[in-house]
């Protein structure tokens, strides 16, 4: 079954912002993080079930970047996948139950 990806737009707005502090950084720092992101995201849409449930009801996993400290929450619906929060790994893990 092919589930469709949703990304909400605050999980958007915090990729962006991700963004543009690494390029500020380094020039092509940017980049490389989307990269890495854009990666993460296409190996849950893969196999979401290979990610960490953290919440039965909505299922809601985590997706952790490789070489960024970022977290990546979805919620795993019959029909889609939704990404509704990006964090950094030093921000509170409970910030995701904000926007779930």
């Amino acid at each position: 079954m092919t589930r469709r990806l949703i990304i909400r737009d605050s999980a958007e707005e915090e990729i962006t912002e991700a963004v543009l502090w690494y390029q500020n950084q380094s020039t092509g720092l940017g980049a490389e993080f989307l990269a890495e992101v854009n990666s993460t995201i296409q190996s849950v849409v893969e196999n979401p079930q290979a990610f960490r449930r953290l919440r039965r009801r909505p299922e809601v996993r985590r997706a952790l970047t490789v070489r960024f400290p970022y977290r990546i929450f979805f919620i795993l619906r019959p029909d889609a996948i939704v990404i509704f929060c990006v964090l950094h790994g030093a921000r509170h893990e409970r910030e995701w139950k904000r926007n779930v």
